[in-house]
């Protein structure tokens, strides 16, 4: 039997989602809250891996296992040995031939980006801050740029083991809430075929540099073009990014997001 789950995790306190020989990551602590909770080793796989103190809203796994249990005993059980900052928030038994990675036909990601004069408090860890204004409208030019399907080189980090930089970038919104006009909470978000590793966040140290005004938006194009990272600006910060997590085809009757979603800015 095959068990599909949808986690929502803090990744601040974690060497990434990939397990490691420290212990210190998603997986790990996923992995022996299911030990625990079934008496049995189950090995995991994910639809998108995530670095050191990236957040996750809708993570999903799945694994194989011979336990008849309830969709809600999994969630509950599991939930009981897992860390305070990760949760599972739906488990559904699925067929066979559902793949968390390969049969989702999109990823999602957001990046939250505080623009204010005074460092992160409250949501230290949560967003990425800059301190100089920035124009939404140039940002949104620089982004029509990146639509599409193109060779992402420019963006792609040097440890990065995709078989190719060519990807899809289907949507790119943009958006700004404030409540005073010295501070704002910026939401970028992302959807794509799949990502390269580092992707997200080269693409938001370029965004940063031409919303500040030091490079025109035609820049983006530029360094697209280029297919050299030096080209680009240098890696932000990952303290405001999140894995929205995957799209599925409807068929495989998975939900589409969490509240999480409804917690950010």
């Amino acid at each position: 039997m095959r068990i599909a789950m949808g986690l929502s995790y803090n990744g601040q306190a974690y060497e990434g989602w990939q397990s490691q020989l420290s212990g210190k990551t998603v997986q790990d602590r996923l992995e022996a809250a299911l030990h625990k909770f079934t008496t049995q080793r189950i090995s995991t796989l994910c639809a998108g891996r995530t670095d050191s103190g990236v957040h996750g809203l809708m993570q999903v796994i799945h694994f194989d296992t011979d336990l008849q249990r309830e969709a809600y005993s999994w969630v509950k059980g599991t939930n009981t040995f897992l860390p305070p900052d990760i949760a599972v928030q739906w488990a559904q038994e699925v067929p066979d031939q559902f793949h968390c990675r390969g049969s989702a036909i999109a990823r999602r990601y957001v990046y939250v980006l505080l623009e204010s004069a005074v460092r992160p408090s409250v949501d230290a860890g949560r967003v990425g801050w800059v301190y100089r204004p920035l124009n939404q409208q140039a940002m949104q030019d620089a982004a029509t740029h990146l639509l599409g399907e193109h060779d992402f080189s420019s963006f792609r980090a040097s440890s990065c083991q995709a078989l190719s930089p060519v990807k899809t970038m289907t949507r790119i919104e943009i958006s700004r809430k404030s409540s005073t006009p010295y501070s704002a909470y910026w939401r970028f978000e992302f959807e794509a075929n799949a990502f390269l590793h580092h992707m997200i966040r080269n693409l938001m140290g370029c965004f940063v540099q031409i919303g500040q005004g030091f490079q025109s938006p035609d820049w983006m194009a530029q360094v697209l073009q280029a297919r050299n990272r030096d080209a680009a600006a240098p890696t932000f910060s990952p303290d405001g990014l999140y894995f929205a997590g995957p799209v599925y085809e409807p068929h495989w009757g998975l939900p589409e997001r969490t509240a999480a979603y409804d917690g950010l800015p």
